[in-house]
């Protein structure tokens, strides 16, 4: 990570003696942004991903470090770095905006740091006030790798964008989250007739699972769109 985050960590992220508290497993240091540097830092000298976060995920212990890599890279290139728990929240959803969303949210609940509900709800996400699209363009939908096969007719498009984005995140029904999350586990344990059921609850809802570049999976809203 280099020595400014030695040198964050060695001044405002020593642990106290009490490593886990909070009765959850979550690091008692003075916030959750010194609590994310600490563990970075420790995973890039350990390779050991917190002992407690399995208690928040759903994702194995391999997934798990797989997320500390991204964050200690997308850390270090962060010019500044974060500097607040919102910025280092956002800088966490940025990072793995193709991971599980309930991984995602989970990581950020174990640090106390905000999600993405919270961030757009104080606007810590969106874009500032005097930015506006191009003339004509009345939506911007940040979607996923369009396949071409999704132009059916030449009139339409069906395209999916993540729920991960702050802005699907805050109108994501609580029940398709959940099915989301209860799938994932159905699937783990080779449980895929209880997964596929939950596959069609959240098809019908209009989102879906969609597997994503690192085999992971995506919660995503399905948009259908007319192009003339």
């Amino acid at each position: 990570m280099g020595n400014a985050l030695r040198f964050l960590y060695g001044n405002c992220c020593k642990p106290t003696t009490q490593e886990y508290g909070y009765g959850y497993g979550v690091p008692t240091y003075t916030d959750g942004l010194s609590a994310l540097v600490h563990d970075i830092y420790h995973f890039e000298t350990t390779s050991q991903v917190p002992e407690g976060l399995g208690r928040h995920v759903v994702s194995s212990k391999k997934a798990q470090a797989n997320w500390y890599k991204k964050l200690a890279e997308a850390w270090k290139a962060a010019k500044p770095p974060p500097r607040t728990p919102d910025e280092a929240a956002r800088l966490v959803i940025l990072t793995l905006k193709n991971h599980l969303k309930a991984d995602v949210e989970g990581l950020l609940a174990y640090y106390g740091l905000p999600s993405p509900q919270a961030l757009v709800q104080t606007s810590e996400l969106l874009p500032p006030s005097n930015s506006h699209p191009p003339q004509g363009v009345k939506f911007e939908l940040q979607t996923l790798p369009v396949d071409a096969k999704a132009v059916a007719d030449g009139d339409t498009v069906t395209v999916y964008v993540n729920t991960v984005d702050p802005r699907e995140a805050a109108n994501l029904p609580r029940d398709v989250k959940l099915a989301a999350t209860q799938r994932a586990k159905a699937r783990a344990v080779r449980d895929y007739v209880k997964a596929d059921a939950l596959q069609k609850k959240i098809v019908d809802a209009g989102y879906r699972v969609l597997t994503g570049p690192n085999n992971e999976d995506i919660l995503a809203r399905k948009y259908r769109i007319r192009l003339r």
